[in-house]
C-alpha cells in the first residue's frame, strides 16, 4: 500500500508540475487558481485514500465534503443548502457501511454468537476517563469486547494461547486501543470509523490462526501491532 500511495501522489506532482511549466511557457491557460481551488486539498488526499487504505468510509465523508463545498464555491450549490444535505449525506454513508459490515463482513460476530451459545463469555475491558491494562500471558483466549470512551485500553495477547479463529470487538469514542499479538497469528480488521481510525501494522501468516476485529471509532483510534 505504501509503494502504491507514493506512486500516486508521484503522478499528481509530475501533472502538477507540468502543467505549471505549460502555463509558463504559455502553451497552456488554464487557471489553476480558481473559485474553491482550496477544496483539492480535502479532495485529493481523501481520493487517495480511496485507493490506498483499508478504511474508506472517513475518505468518503471527506470526498463528500470536499466536493459539496466546491460546488458552493462554483455557485452551483448554496452554502446554505450545504448545511441541510451534508448531514443527511454523512448520516446515509455510514448507515451504507454498517449495513454493508453486518451482511458481509460479520466473521467476528459468528464467533462471538458461537461463544455465547457454547456457554462462553468473551473477556472485556472497558476504560472511562481512565486507563486499562490486559494482560493474557498463559491464558487461552476466544474473543473479547474492549471498549475506551475518554480513556485508553491496552490489550497484551503476545504470550496467550491461541489455537484457533477468535474475535475481539473494539470501540474506541474519544479514546484509544492498542492491541499486541504474537507473530504466529493473522488480523483482518472490518471498522466503522468517524475522525477516526484503526491501524493494522500486523503481518499475515499462512495456515495461522486469525483473529477478526469489529471497530467502532468515533474521534479515536485502536492501533493493532
Amino acid at each position: 500500500m505504501k509503494k502504491i500511495n507514493s506512486v500516486i501522489w508521484g503522478i499528481i506532482l509530475i501533472a502538477a508540475g507540468v502543467l505549471f511549466a505549460l502555463n509558463a511557457l504559455n502553451i497552456t491557460n488554464i487557471d489553476i487558481f480558481f473559485d474553491g481551488w482550496w477544496t483539492l486539498f480535502i479532495i485529493v488526499p481523501c481520493a487517495v485514500g480511496l485507493v490506498t487504505e483499508r478504511e474508506k468510509t472517513g475518505n468518503i465523508i471527506g470526498v463528500a465534503v470536499g466536493v459539496f463545498l466546491l460546488l458552493c464555491c462554483q455557485e452551483i450549490l448554496s452554502f446554505s443548502l450545504l448545511w441541510k444535505l451534508l448531514v443527511p449525506a454523512i448520516i446515509v454513508i455510514i448507515g451504507l457501511k454498517m449495513v454493508f459490515t453486518g451482511l458481509f463482513n460479520n466473521r467476528a460476530n459468528e464467533i462471538m454468537e458461537k461463544m455465547k451459545q457454547n456457554g462462553d463469555e468473551p473477556k472485556f475491558g472497558c476504560a472511562t476517563f481512565s486507563g486499562c491494562d490486559l494482560n493474557y500471558d498463559g491464558e487461552i483466549f476466544e474473543g473479547a469486547e474492549l471498549t475506551a470512551t475518554f480513556g485508553g485500553v491496552k490489550c497484551d495477547l503476545r504470550n496467550a494461547i491461541i489455537e484457533k479463529d477468535c474475535a475481539i470487538q473494539v470501540s474506541a469514542i474519544f479514546g484509544g486501543i492498542d492491541i499486541l499479538v504474537s507473530d504466529n497469528v493473522n488480523v483482518k480488521v472490518n471498522s466503522n470509523c468517524i475522525f477516526g481510525g484503526i491501524s493494522n501494522k500486523t503481518v499475515a501468516h499462512k495456515d495461522a490462526p486469525t483473529i477478526y476485529i469489529n471497530g467502532t471509532c468515533m474521534f479515536g483510534g485502536v492501533e493493532i501491532k
